[in-house]
């Protein structure tokens, strides 16, 4: 305590110290730290129950964090350790990516494959309770920690959902398990579309997307690639430069604007291209955020590709970690992302060059007579069924996906 207190006092003594014959530059703040103090000493010594000075001072210091944006925070030993496990692609929990606002628990996406995932958590959804317990004024960091919990432990989250504009409650019971994130997924589609879906941007991102491009090229001609960025929340900004830079071979592919001008960077694109003809078709959602939107935005502004699906989540802010003493952390947001463009990402997101909606496809049946449907019509017994019925169900189901494959289509006959 002693210590404690005189170390304190070192901050108020010093600026006179150093400056006896000056006025102080800001005397209100001299004055705030002097009530600092006086406060701390009040509370270690006169409330009802006593209080440590761990935990005295860890909580002034979130209290000056959580006047700031939602993205800073003060970082525990084991909360350090969390993050280095998600870039990693591997960790515990129920597999959302999320933000608060208004102090709500808001997803940002489920993660591919999650408990979350699987129980049909959606992007937007506002969390509630967590096991019956209310959910209100919480910080990112007390969401992250009352979501986390043993593996195989089951939670219990009360939902808000807004379906065509009404709310509508949900109760959801997930089993907590490890997160094994699989960065980069790929699939051919007939006539040789290709399809890569990247679920977060970790830290091999870039070597696993330049993989699944070789991958799909071995299975034949790439006549053109659906990018799904699909409620990626983003992740590791190195990973998302390294995607940008296999599709363009030169120019800028983003910046980042701090208050001070040490903060500033430009990265750009280099001559390590491996797909810079096929067309592109990217997909995006509210769901997409941070790398995700660097990514769509400088494919964008470079006319490298064709963005299809919603306007994305608009997380533009850069966080800087900075390591403290006794493995603690601070992340602290330093500046704002922008695209070759100039456009700033924060709070307004990409908008797509196609809105479509999501969902399922609404595709008409006819249901006039056609010469197969008459008595006695005559077989065409050298016809060649080259329906591909898993494909054709999966792209019906999915509205967004359908008109990026039609768009690339499209473009090969006009090509011919």
């Amino acid at each position: 305590m002693k210590l404690i207190r005189n170390t304190l006092s070192c901050l108020l003594i010093a600026p006179f110290a150093l400056h006896a014959a000056e006025q102080p530059s800001d005397v209100e703040s001299l004055d705030a730290l002097r009530a600092f103090i006086e406060v701390y000493e009040h509370i270690k010594g006169e409330y009802v129950e006593e209080i440590d000075d761990q935990t005295l001072l860890n909580d002034a210091i979130n209290g000056m964090l959580t006047k700031l944006d939602p993205h800073s925070g003060y970082l525990k030993p084991r909360d350090v350790s969390s993050l280095r496990d998600s870039t990693s692609g591997s960790f515990g929990g129920i597999g959302i990516e999320m933000d608060v606002v208004n102090g709500l628990i808001e997803v940002i996406a489920p993660i591919d494959d999650s408990p979350a995932s699987r129980a049909g958590i959606l992007a937007k959804d506002v969390i509630t309770h967590v096991d019956d317990q209310p959910i209100r004024d919480i910080s990112l960091q007390e969401a992250i920690d009352i979501l986390r919990g043993p593996l195989g432990s089951t939670v219990e989250l009360g939902i808000v959902r807004e379906v065509q504009g009404k709310a509508e409650e949900l109760t959801v019971a997930l089993e907590r398990a490890v997160i094994r994130v699989t960065s980069v997924r790929q699939e051919m589609l007939p006539h040789g579309v290709g399809y890569l879906r990247i679920s977060q941007f970790q830290n091999r991102t870039g070597p696993d997307l330049i993989k699944a491009i070789g991958n799909l090229k071995a299975q034949g001609q790439l006549n053109g690639l659906i990018l799904d960025l699909r409620n990626n929340p983003g992740g590791v900004l190195s990973a998302a430069i390294e995607v940008v830079d296999a599709f363009i071979d030169q120019g800028l592919i983003v910046s980042t604007k701090g208050r001070d001008e040490f903060l500033d960077a430009k990265y750009e694109a280099t001559n390590a291209t491996v797909l810079n003809q096929e067309p592109i078709v990217i997909l995006i959602n509210g769901g997409s955020a941070s790398a995700a939107e660097i990514v769509a935005g400088a494919l964008q502004d470079h006319e490298r590709a064709v963005l299809i699906g919603t306007p994305s989540f608009g997380k533009g802010s850069v966080q800087t970690i900075l390591t403290l003493e006794n493995d603690y952390a601070l992340k602290l947001t330093t500046a704002l992302y922008y695209t070759p463009n100039g456009r700033s990402i924060q709070a307004t997101g990409i908008q797509p060059t196609i809105q479509v909606s999501g969902g399922e496809a609404l595709i008409e049946s006819d249901t006039r007579v056609r010469e197969a449907d008459l008595p006695k019509h005559l077989e065409n017994i050298g016809a060649e069924d080259l329906t591909n019925e898993r494909v054709v169900d999966r792209l019906t189901k999915d509205n967004q996906l359908l008109h990026a494959y039609n768009l690339l289509r499209g473009a090969q006959l006009l090509a011919r």
